[in-house]
């Protein structure tokens, strides 16, 4: 099971500003569920923007 993650530690992960995180949530270029009042990013999505993206 993937383990989740916050926009805040994703940012963090890929060296992006968070703002950049929520502005892909937004844009459907990041799969991300919403739990209450925050956004998650699974584990195997973080990995899946790494390998697609590799100048980040």
């Amino acid at each position: 099971m993937d383990e989740y993650f916050t926009v805040k530690e994703v940012a963090e992960k890929l060296k992006l500003n968070i703002m950049t995180i929520y502005k892909w949530i937004n844009q459907g270029k990041i799969k991300a569920v919403k739990l209450g009042d925050t956004w998650r990013i699974s584990e195997t999505e973080i990995n899946r923007i790494l390998n697609e993206n590799k100048n980040i």
